[in-house]
């Protein structure tokens, strides 16, 4: 009957020890710091500044930095540097961002 006793308690503290590492894990992934917001207003700007239509360029890139919390550099191209930016696309498989 000891022998019950002490295999219990053994394995009552194992749980509660299982339950204070996982509370302390997720706490430790939820309480982290999200990434940093860009400035999406001024990231656009240099995207945009030789748009033939800068007032749809500024509005699509808004958009899809937003959404991805990126930017790719220069004027064109370089979607490679952040893939969400350049793998989004309109309705009719275009890409959606300049």
């Amino acid at each position: 009957m000891a022998i019950f006793k002490t295999l219990a308690a053994v394995l009552l503290v194992g749980i509660v020890f299982n339950l204070a590492v996982s509370y302390t894990v997720i706490k430790s992934l939820v309480e982290s710091d999200p990434a940093p917001q860009i400035d999406c207003a001024s990231a656009c700007a240099v995207r945009c500044q030789l748009s033939s239509r800068p007032n749809l360029c500024h509005r699509a890139c808004g958009t899809c930095c937003a959404r991805c919390n990126c930017v790719p550099p220069g004027t064109s191209g370089n979607y490679d540097v952040c893939p969400c930016y350049g793998n989004m696309t309109t309705h009719h498989g275009q890409h959606k961002c300049p």
